[in-house]
């Protein structure tokens, strides 16, 4: 009996068990779509996209097999000039015999931006220079033709004679990501190829480093490793695209010590194209003076938050001016990319020539409203520059040459290439005359001699200079 108890007992229990897990299974929600729908909380895409991005930022290579071929090694020469004189000469009065010889001036980077061989530098790499020379990075070595600087910039154009070229495409400096990772590639200290990473540090940068009066410093702040040597290089992004032109290093020491700046590409873009185009940059002024929007600014004027440019005047008939733009207004965007700085607005100003529409987003009184802005050139009209030299007072000013800068030792002027007959021609100034200021404001270029003019209340100007065979003098104008 109880044999056949404990039978009963045993299969009971089998059964039971078989009972309990197939209702444990039946009521238990699936395993597998518990792991899909784990897994789909976090989208396949954003995981595949981090995952594919950590590994596209942090692999160079691409980007610099792309860049090496296109970056050139540059170096400029001068042609020194020097006579001597025997003692036969001394008694009888001949002048000797005249020699020259090519100087070494400096060296620096290039980039190659059309595989017909136009070249972007910097305009400090072969200023003052007679002769430029360029190597590329399989060592075959070129003349190089200058087409046209910009000292606003610091950017310069050359080209060689050459097709089929390895280049650098364009990307766009306006979508860069502060932290974004970059490759500065240039030939620092004459040791060729050279290729330094590091991340965008800061946009729109102004270290005034530029002595013009109408300098655009918006710069591209980076850690990437930049020297002596690197002026000119590329700027790329991890496409192996061209964002920048290496400019500048922030250091004591004349070394990299952790900050270096590059050109924005979104300025270069159009320098080149200018300088290919007319041979002159077709500089586009908006006509208003400026400040940036700080928490001084927002209290006094109660606006609802610190953003913008504050626009403090506008030029008479200047393109603001005619556009209805007014003291007050806050700038706040140019074509749907924002503005908070001076830099700002000078670099999207730079990307257009007169006579271009642009539209400009204002805070007016708390409203915000959009207005069409035709853009003016220097002269306050909407035509296209094609003589680089500027009338002044009747007379024609142009650019010093660059052996008699060497000869003087100038660092600043423009020269009269044309007095003219009437106001500098009547106080006895004679062509040739080098104009090194006015009213004591140093002149760099021709530009600041018309800006001087336009804001001189007194209608006198003192003018101060030197002719080429280093005589100094001065005179008073009256206009």
């Amino acid at each position: 009996m109880k044999t056949k108890n404990l039978i009963l007992f045993v299969f009971a229990s089998i059964l039971g068990g078989f009972v309990s897990f197939g209702l444990n299974n039946y009521f238990k929600p699936d395993t597998q779509a518990e792991t899909v729908i784990t897994q789909n909380s976090i989208p396949a895409k954003n995981v595949l996209n981090y995952k594919n991005r950590q590994s596209l930022d942090t692999d160079f290579t691409d980007a610099a097999e792309k860049s090496i071929d296109a970056v050139v090694h540059i170096t400029t020469q001068y042609t020194q000039k020097y006579r001597t004189n025997s003692l036969y000469d001394f008694f009888y009065g001949n002048q000797g015999q005249t020699y020259s010889k090519e100087v070494p001036l400096s060296s620096g980077s290039g980039v190659i931006v059309s595989t017909d061989g136009y070249i972007v530098t910097n305009n400090h790499v072969i200023e003052n220079s007679d002769k430029i020379k360029v190597v590329l990075n399989d060592k075959r070595t070129y003349t190089a033709e200058l087409i046209g600087k910009d000292k606003s910039t610091d950017l310069a154009l050359l080209k060689i004679d050459e097709e089929n070229l390895p280049f650098l495409s364009y990307g766009n400096s306006d979508d860069l990501q502060i932290g974004e990772w970059v490759l500065a590639v240039g030939n620092p200290f004459n040791l060729n190829s050279t290729v330094t990473a590091g991340i965008v540090s800061a946009k729109a940068r102004n270290i005034n480093i530029l002595s013009q009066n109408y300098a655009i410093e918006s710069f591209i702040q980076t850690d990437a490793a930049v020297n002596p040597g690197n002026s000119g290089g590329a700027l790329v992004n991890t496409k192996g695209e061209l964002i920048g032109i290496n400019t500048a290093i922030a250091s004591k020491t004349g070394s990299y010590v952790g900050y270096s700046f590059a050109v924005p590409v979104s300025i270069v873009k159009k320098i080149v194209t200018d300088l290919v185009e007319f041979k002159a940059v077709q500089r586009a002024y908006l006509g208003v003076n400026t400040a940036d929007v700080n928490a001084e600014i927002t209290e006094e004027l109660k606006l609802d938050k610190i953003e913008g440019i504050y626009v403090a005047g506008s030029i008479p008939n200047g393109a603001a001016y005619k556009a209805g733009i007014k003291e007050g207004d806050i700038i706040l965007k140019i074509n749907d990319i924002g503005i908070n700085n001076l830099p700002q607005l000078q670099e999207q100003l730079s990307k257009f020539r007169p006579g271009e529409n642009i539209n400009i987003t204002i805070k007016r009184k708390g409203k915000v409203k959009n207005i069409k802005v035709v853009l003016h050139n220097k002269f306050g009209n909407t035509d296209i520059v094609k003589n680089t030299n500027v009338n002044f007072l009747g007379a024609e000013l142009g650019e010093v040459p660059a052996s008699i800068k060497r000869y003087l030792s100038l660092k600043q002027g423009v020269q009269v290439k044309d007095v003219g007959n009437k106001e500098l021609y009547t106080q006895g100034i004679k062509n040739g005359f080098i104009i090194t200021s006015i009213n004591k404001n140093p002149i760099y270029e021709a530009d600041d001699a018309l800006n001087i003019l336009q804001n001189t209340k007194n209608r006198q100007l003192l003018i101060t200079g030197v002719y080429p065979n280093g005589l100094s003098t001065y005179y008073f104008v009256n206009f």
